[in-house]
């Protein structure tokens, strides 16, 4: 079988390694790895796939995977990354997030059979006495050496909390605990975790003598600079109450064509050859990639029954061969009183309510530049009404630009 480790690297998993040689080597035979995962909402988004992804090749390729749930650590709250103190959260808070995150990565990892593990590490920080984590743990570590590291020296800046400083101790102690009592070898995380990740390696090296290694991935942005899994609405999430399976293929349908070919590896498990294959595709021809691309992550995501719709609906919404009525039950939705639109709302303020456009400034900028769309026809004015008027009958379909739709319902 395929060292994991070369998987990796060839679909562009990879930013910094321990020991480049020996986390091969040692991915030669069956090892627990874990990650872990920050409990501060209900749902992951399209920016904590990357991580996800890698357990599901890890499990693939035969190694037992670790996800833990820092139901413990979210009490402190992670530093990295951030330019001011989280918010923080009470105990049943992450208790509710943790239950629902449980769900969800089931839907990309097979937990049965204690084929994976998933893991809150407040069962094992939450009751660990104070005085005896700073002598046990805490001599340990060097301040110099922690402020040395980058997500201690960019919150110096904006001023860094006392309990967050603590978090790179807990986190390491993470990673001692998982060697000590479940001989796990490698820690995988963003790159920004980088110093968390040495830390618990030296903490597990001087209180056991053993040699743990970690592994950590890029932090991606689209190529137009854009954070990944975020848009101009917000974020893209893994729950479908919050994120439908159309909306979430349209994500990645609507990715720029400069991306398709580096998330069809990362984010598909599409083999390597066909990835080579859609990321040569020029033009026209692209959209066959993007649509690849839009149905394999929504597949992973929400299942194969999900995707097939989506698609469907996707495929009849851009066919000008087919009508809107067509594709009704695929399509993002908001309603609007029959009686207000009797009386005519002003484009710009139907484009503002259905979710379209975040402001009625960037509604009226929107129409003004010629992108506004109701019914495949152009809206000619900011503050055309729209009413009852036979042109505009239900249900309405409104478009920004080229690619986002939302359908009008009257109630």
């Amino acid at each position: 079988m395929e060292n994991v480790f070369d998987i990796f690297e060839e679909r562009g998993f990879i930013e910094q390694v321990t020991d480049r040689k020996f986390v091969r080597n040692l991915l030669n035979s069956p090892v627990t790895c874990y990650i872990g995962f920050d409990p501060t909402g209900k749902s992951f988004h399209a920016g904590t796939l990357l991580p996800i992804m890698s357990l599901v090749h890890m499990q693939a390729a035969g190694h037992k995977v670790i996800a833990v749930i820092g139901g413990g650590t979210g009490l402190v709250g992670d530093p990295s990354g951030k330019s001011e103190l989280r918010p923080v959260m009470t105990l049943e808070q992450i208790n509710e997030n943790v239950q629902a995150l449980k769900t969800q990565l089931s839907s990309f990892i097979d937990f049965n059979n204690d084929k994976a593990l998933m893991l809150n590490n407040a069962d094992w920080l939450t009751d660990i006495p104070y005085i005896d984590f700073l002598r046990d743990i805490g001599r340990h570590f060097s301040v110099n050496r922690m402020l040395a590291t980058e997500s201690y020296r960019a919150r110096m800046k904006t001023g860094l909390n006392f309990i967050e400083f603590n978090y790179m101790l807990l986190q390491a102690y993470d990673f001692w605990y998982l060697s000590k009592h479940y001989d796990c070898r490698l820690q995988m995380g963003g790159n920004d975790q980088w110093g968390n990740i040495l830390a618990g390696s030296d903490l597990t090296r001087r209180l056991e003598s053993k040699s743990v290694h970690g592994l950590t991935f890029p932090l991606l942005t689209t190529s137009s600079g854009i954070k990944m899994g975020k848009t101009h609405k917000g974020a893209i999430w893994l729950d479908a109450k919050l994120t439908s399976p159309y909306e979430y293929y349209q994500y990645w349908i609507n990715q720029d064509d400069a991306d398709i070919g580096r998330f069809l590896a990362l984010f598909t498990l599409l083999p390597m050859d066909e990835v080579r294959r859609l990321s040569a595709l020029k033009g026209s021809d692209i959209r066959a990639a993007k649509e690849a691309l839009a149905y394999e992550t929504t597949k992973l995501c929400h299942g194969r029954k999900e995707a097939d719709l989506a698609l469907e609906g996707a495929r009849r919404l851009f066919s000008k061969e087919q009508r809107f009525g067509d594709n009704a039950d695929n399509i993002p939705t908001c309603t609007i009183n029959r009686e207000d639109l009797e009386k005519g709302i002003p484009a710009f303020i139907l484009f503002e309510k259905s979710g379209l456009c975040k402001t009625r400034g960037e509604a009226r900028r929107l129409i003004s530049q010629g992108g506004g769309y109701i019914n495949d026809n152009r809206i000619r004015t900011f503050d055309q009404l729209i009413n009852s008027d036979k042109r505009f009958s239900d249900p309405i379909l409104l478009r920004a630009g080229k690619k986002r739709y939302k359908k009008i319902i009257l109630e």
